[in-house]
């Protein structure tokens, strides 16, 4: 059973079967002939009762808190990892509770290897990365996203210890950073582009449009995310004025 759909497609990459995953959330379409369970917020618990289980896999205690998995005759793996790293003992964790350890070291070692075509930048930029537009949201030291711009050479202008933060359009003005990303999905459904927005006429950032499965989710995608956003400061800064 997977409660938070960033662990399906490491689930699906350590090789388990599609009929061993009895259950998945509504959006999650890794699995999709698992029964769907609700949301990874509010799950039906009798319906996850009713499939029996022998593993859950679930987010973070805001997400299920411990009185939910209390409730479960299952055992409970927590996936919450905030760092590139902290994915890569996830996933050697999962591993060995799926007993599928050469699988997951494997996986691992491909992660790795995808950072290799990481380049090295001429400077740190400065970046802030926009999670919704109304209200105006942004990613925090807590969340995926900061790790993903600090492993592609960035700096997350964005020092407050949450995942999401809310700051005011000056704000952002004020902190003029090299690079304003801005993600498109279901946090962030048709934003208006920021140049073109009226509170942010004296923007001079580099704009960048990213899809928020990739960057905002803490999953595999995380790595291709990490040179994806390096490539794009590569060119950037390397351009001649």
């Amino acid at each position: 059973m997977i409660l938070y759909a960033a662990a399906s497609p490491i689930v699906k990459a350590l090789g388990v079967p599609e009929d061993e995953v009895v259950g998945v959330t509504r959006t999650d379409q890794v699995f999709p002939r698992a029964t769907k369970v609700g949301s990874h917020l509010r799950p039906n618990l009798e319906l996850i009762r009713a499939l029996s289980p022998d593993l859950v896999i679930v987010g973070s205690k805001k997400a299920f808190p411990d009185s939910a998995a209390e409730r479960l005759k299952a055992a409970i793996f927590r996936y919450d990892p905030r760092t590139l790293k902290e994915i890569l003992e996830a996933i050697e964790a999962l591993g060995r509770v799926l007993g599928r350890e050469e699988a997951a070291r494997n996986l691992v070692v491909e992660l790795k290897a995808e950072l290799a075509a990481l380049k090295p930048l001429p400077r740190r930029p400065n970046v802030i990365y926009e999670v919704s537009s109304l209200p105006l949201k942004v990613a925090g030291r807590r969340s995926i996203v900061n790790d993903i711009i600090r492993v592609a050479g960035g700096r997350n202008l964005v020092t407050a210890e949450k995942k999401h933060v809310l700051l005011s359009p000056e704000a952002v003005l004020a902190l003029n950073p090299d690079f304003y990303l801005y993600q498109v999905g279901p946090m962030n459904r048709n934003p208006v582009s920021p140049k073109k927005r009226p509170y942010f006429k004296g923007l001079e950032s580099r704009v960048i449009r990213v899809d928020e499965h990739e960057f905002a989710r803490p999953g595999l995608n995380a790595f291709s995310a990490a040179v994806k956003l390096n490539r794009i400061f590569f060119e950037t800064l390397n351009q001649r004025p």
